[in-house]
């Protein structure tokens, strides 16, 4: 079932290729109009709202105007996070609040077909992406990170050009390779060579801070003559106060790719980007999953947040939990053609994020409840202007508007309540 999803999915946002990328195209953020949103097991939407606290503390900073660096949200997930249009909505709210902190990390190149992130188009020439196959059993590791895959310029006139918003400026640049030599970077007016300072386990890593770097940013290899640069990702922020909010998510992932992601690529890449709050959005695959062990499940959930802990020790976590999503062609479903009904797995799924969640102090977002709970997969794709896609499973563009709104929403209304509590009630740490 879960190839089957893949599948699916990938006729939606494009499957992931190999070989030479199509460049992706550019979206502009439009708001649209919005339902109410549903209940749920969760006040607010939000359990274990105090988990968040140090994301607090920092968002507090950022509104007082004191840190020199952007909050950072950094999303891991599925499909419904690689299309960047629930992110962008929850960017874009944030930003509103808080300030704009910049675009945040993005893949080196275009890793699916149909790629269209908010705020930025990728352009990729004689720029070969490998993504990380999805995990199976007897699945070889890859060595890759968290962005899912790898960038390698082929010739000796590869180059990756990024198309920048008018309204999107970055005040630092900053990239991680793989190779021994540095990185091009210009734009209109200037270039710059990319040395790297800081050598990790696996990546070098090195930027540029231009006062404005806006309109055409074009990364190449320094020597054209050995490219060979495999780039890990590019992150594009402003210095000082604002949100910068990270999407990187892959058709068809399951935690089990969270999990086979190289140690060594996530060390560096958390040590770089040093977020401030994780958000792990995968479920729905595995809800698809009839043969979906729990108790296996569980044990992954648990060593991943472990793992993350580790791995980043200033970052909160929060789980969004598996959201709606039917199978079609049973009997007696709950749709209103009686011909779809969730699957039986993905409740349980949604069980096992809650309790781990609880138990092990992350913040839980019920996705499935401010959806409308059961079945509201169905009543949203048959509205006038439809929210979720004819698949019963992923979101159109006014719906990740309304979805991502809704948890932009959720977190400012646990923000300003933790911001209202006495000290002892909020659980401040000072």
């Amino acid at each position: 079932m879960r190839a089957a999803l893949a599948a699916l999915i990938s006729g939606l946002l494009g499957a992931a290729c190999t070989g030479v990328s199509p460049a992706s195209a550019q979206t502009p953020y439009v708001a649209m109009a919005a339902p109410e949103p549903g209940g749920g097991v969760c006040p607010s939407g939000l359990c274990q709202a105090e988990a968040l606290n140090s994301l607090f503390e920092a968002l507090a900073a950022t509104e007082a105007g004191t840190p020199d660096r952007p909050v950072h949200i950094l999303q891991l997930g599925d499909s419904h996070t690689a299309g960047d249009r629930i992110t962008g909505k929850t960017r874009a709210v944030l930003q509103a609040r808080f300030g704009d902190g910049g675009r945040g990390v993005l893949p080196p190149g275009v890793p699916h077909e149909g790629y269209s992130p908010m705020q930025v188009e990728v352009t990729p020439t004689d720029w070969r992406i490998t993504p990380a196959p999805l995990t199976y059993p007897g699945f070889e590791p890859f060595p890759v990170g968290l962005t899912n895959v790898w960038a390698l310029d082929t010739e000796a006139d590869s180059r990756l050009t990024l198309r920048l918003d008018a309204r999107l400026e970055a005040t630092e640049i900053r990239l991680c390779w793989e190779a021994p030599w540095g990185v091009i970077l210009s734009d209109e007016d200037e270039t710059w060579e990319v040395e790297p300072e800081r050598r990790g386990w696996w990546l070098s890593c090195g930027g540029v801070r231009p006062v404005t770097a806006s309109g055409e940013l074009i990364a190449r290899a320094v020597d054209p003559d050995r490219p060979l640069v495999k780039l890990d990702h590019i992150r594009l922020t402003k210095r000082g106060p604002g949100v910068v909010v990270s999407n990187l998510g892959m058709v068809g992932a399951t935690l089990a790719d969270l999990a086979a992601r190289t140690e060594e690529v996530v060390i560096d890449e958390l040590a770089e980007w040093r977020p401030d709050l994780i958000i792990l959005a995968y479920g729905t695959n595995e809800g698809f999953d009839d043969a979906l062990d729990p108790v296996a499940y569980e044990g992954l959930l648990r060593g991943q947040i472990e793992r993350l802990r580790l791995r980043a020790p200033g970052a909160a976590l929060m789980i969004l939990g598996a959201p709606d999503g039917l199978r079609s062609g049973v009997e007696g479903g709950c749709s209103a053609d009686g011909l779809r009904a969730p699957p039986p797995s993905l409740a349980v799924v949604r069980d096992v994020q809650g309790r781990v969640a609880a138990d092990m102090g992350v913040a839980f977002w019920d996705w499935h409840g401010r959806m409308g709970g059961d079945c509201s997969a169905d009543r949203l794709a048959l509205m006038a202007e439809p929210h979720v896609r004819g698949d019963r499973v992923h979101f159109t563009g006014a719906g990740a508007d309304w979805i991502g709104g809704m948890l932009a929403g959720d977190l400012l209304a646990a923000y300003d309540a933790w911001k209202a509590a006495p000290k002892s009630e909020a659980g401040s740490a000072d």
